[in-house]
């Protein structure tokens, strides 16, 4: 028996299909939960860019503000470290026990670390322990993301249709730019209700807290989908997957590789989006900033520009029913590579209107690059090990992709002075990624249950 590779393609229906009632709850499961859960990643990223450097990291680094800022940003990427790990014990058990499980497990770890990381004592309150225990919930948020995306894109993939894989698998990829138009959206008015000062005394708090009513519907939403109609077929059969992950490395080390790659340039890009802009553009002039925009517009014209990210993700996997994955992933890091240097150039003009078209062009190689991917990824890999395979690659993508992303931009910021730097270095992971890309054989239409030799 091999499981080295996904079945031969399948025939295409020829007849329309319809929407049932269970595939809209599946949708509206995977929608829901990954937006919260990215909603909780978002906030950190928003947070660490804004106020973690003054609150918990700027007395280690007094003499040095960069440094402080660096450090804050070094918080966000060490919960990718931890990713893979997540991933790893996700995707073992989300191959035995099922991803509905699992789903709802790394919601709630999700949900809790983020919440306490909203009633956390800062440095002034009790020293060297609040940046530590900062770190901690931040690498629990990592573990639960590890496990997080891999189940959400098979629930939404498995029970799709042949022909509407890549526009189904686009779900649970809109929970990014949704839980980033959720973060940014309610950073952005508190900052217009509050005072600088209240901001920073309390403020930046309350989006940490609110998730935990939003853990509450992503929770109830997500009991009510039924398991995997594939997962369903491989209870059956246990003995064929008594060790889904040695027999991952063993015969889909390839495969883990090439969709680590696939992952990169967008994930590196898309933390600029998330995390690193806002922040360039808005720290304050005396404050060794070098745009100086004024941070609520900034916020508004992110959250603005996200809207585009979720719509170009739909078409994305739309587009990769009819063009197929590799050709529609291939546009998107084409476009992403022409556009990085004019997105530095018009953020460097200092002008909001620049700043907002520069970053809702980026969008589009964006979502061309990022709504194949579910689809793409789940039909790389053999039922057997298809969560372990597809978990364990979006989170070792995401380490070298956008988890020090900002970290590197900026050192690169610090060193040379100069935005352009920063593009040259996106334009280097995203070549990088569409030479993964090129290497995988067209993936559409492949048979996803189970596949026995003899």
């Amino acid at each position: 028996m091999s499981t080295t590779a996904p079945g031969p393609a399948a025939p295409q229906p020829t007849e329309p299909h319809s929407i049932t009632r269970e595939e809209r709850k599946v949708l509206a499961g995977t929608l829901v939960g990954t937006t919260i859960e990215w909603y909780d990643f978002f906030i950190y990223a928003q947070a660490a860019g804004l106020v973690l450097s003054a609150q918990y990291f700027g007395p280690l680094a007094s003499d040095n503000p960069a440094l402080g800022q660096i450090m804050a940003w070094a918080s966000l990427g060490i919960s990718f470290l931890f990713r893979p790990l997540g991933a790893i014990i996700a995707g073992h058990l989300g191959d035995r026990i099922g991803r509905k499980k699992m789903l709802v497990l790394t919601l709630i770890l999700m949900g809790a670390a983020t919440s306490l990381i909203g009633l956390l004592p800062n440095y002034a309150m009790i020293g060297v322990g609040a940046p530590i225990l900062l770190t901690l919930l931040r690498i629990l948020q990592g573990f639960s993301a590890g496990g997080e995306w891999g189940g959400a894109a098979l629930l939404s993939v498995e029970h799709a249709p042949i022909s509407k894989r890549g526009i189904f698998g686009a779900y649970p990829q809109i929970g990014v730019p949704v839980g980033m138009i959720l973060a940014t959206g309610v950073i952005w008015v508190l900052t217009t209700l509050l005072t600088p000062e209240q901001f920073a005394s309390f403020g930046w708090r309350i989006p940490f807290l609110f998730s935990v009513i939003l853990v509450i519907v992503g929770y109830y939403i997500r009991r009510q989908v039924e398991e995997s109609p594939v997962f369903a077929e491989l209870a059956e059969r246990k003995a064929e997957s008594s060790a889904p992950l040695g027999t991952l490395f063993k015969k889909n080390t390839k495969e883990v590789i090439l969709s680590a790659l696939i992952f990169i340039g967008n994930n590196a890009v898309g933390y600029m989006i998330i995390a690193f802009f806002a922040a360039y553009a808005s720290r304050p002039l005396d404050e060794g900033g070098s745009v100086g925009l004024d941070r609520a517009p900034v916020l508004l014209a992110t959250t603005l520009a996200s809207f585009g990210w979720l719509v170009f993700t739909m078409w994305g996997g739309a587009l990769s029913d009819k063009l197929g994955r590799v050709r529609t992933f291939q546009i998107g890091y084409v476009l992403l590579i022409v556009w990085l240097i004019p997105t530095f150039l018009m953020i460097d003009m200092a002008n909001i209107w620049m700043y907002g078209i520069g970053i809702f062009v980026l969008t589009v190689g964006m979502g061309l690059s990022y709504g194949p991917m579910s689809a793409m990824y789940a039909e790389m890999f053999p039922a057997q090990v298809r969560y372990s395979g597809v978990s364990i690659g979006y989170a070792l993508g995401a380490i070298l992709g956008g988890a020090f992303a900002p970290t590197i931009a900026e050192t690169l910021l610090a060193e040379t002075g100069k935005s352009i730097s920063i593009a040259i270095y996106m334009i280097i992971v995203c070549i990088i990624s569409l030479i993964g890309v090129s290497l995988v054989k067209e993936t559409k239409g492949v048979d996803l249950g189970l596949t026995k030799h003899h």
